[in-house]
């Protein structure tokens, strides 16, 4: 279920299939392919890279993205969504999770208002949810896919153990942290969270840069 993905930084992914997708591309490393399908959650810049775009958006790429974002993006079939949305892209069918903060101390770096998304993303012969920058919304607790990428590094989105929570309500086969060991979290977090949701299996993969916490 993760053979297909590399993971190069906090929360940029990249998934080789047909279509090739990236999410959040932040920190891409040189020779990767074109994107068929890029998926944007929010405008902050470590999901946002102007950088990292261009290096793998052509004219055919289609580009998914809140509206705040998409209104901003100038190459691509530009696609803009909202939370709660269905939509066909590069031949999936996608669709949009809120994403957003509700502890008291963290509502002002991901507000409900903004209208950021996570996305649940049919790939190969399974069902992927990428939160986005999060926390456990009542939303998510209505998330069902197969597997599932959180982010973990608590300061702007769940932390370690509200993550072990969100995940014991979506109940995937497979969970996987994100967002954490760059810019917040430690490196050692995921291992803690792969702990935390037993008897739910958990995978860490590798990133492409080292941790930086």
């Amino acid at each position: 279920m993760l053979d297909a993905f590399t993971w190069f930084k906090q929360s940029s992914l990249l998934w080789r299939g047909s279509p090739t997708v990236y999410i959040d591309p932040w920190g891409i490393t040189d020779g990767q392919p074109p994107a068929d399908l890029i998926l944007l959650t929010h405008a902050h810049f470590d999901h946002l890279s102007e950088v990292d775009l261009a290096k793998i958006t052509t004219d055919g790429t289609v580009v998914v993205a809140p509206h705040d974002i998409a209104a901003q993006l100038t190459r691509g079939d530009v696609r803009a969504v909202r939370p709660g949305e269905k939509l066909e892209a590069a031949g999936l069918q996608i669709e949009t999770v809120a994403a957003y903060n509700v502890k008291p101390d963290r509502l002002d770096f991901h507000p409900r208002d903004n209208n950021w998304v996570g996305y649940l993303v049919p790939l190969g012969a399974h069902r992927y949810y990428f939160a986005g920058d999060t926390d456990h919304t009542p939303e998510l607790d209505e998330v069902r896919a197969d597997v599932a990428f959180v982010p973990i590094g608590g300061t702007y989105t769940m932390d370690v153990d509200e993550a072990a929570g969100a995940i014991k309500q979506i109940r995937p086969k497979l969970a996987v942290p994100y967002h954490f060991g760059f810019v917040v979290g430690t490196g050692g977090d995921g291992e803690r969270l792969v702990k935390a949701i037993a008897p739910i299996e958990g995978a860490v993969l590798s990133p492409m840069h080292p941790f930086e916490l």
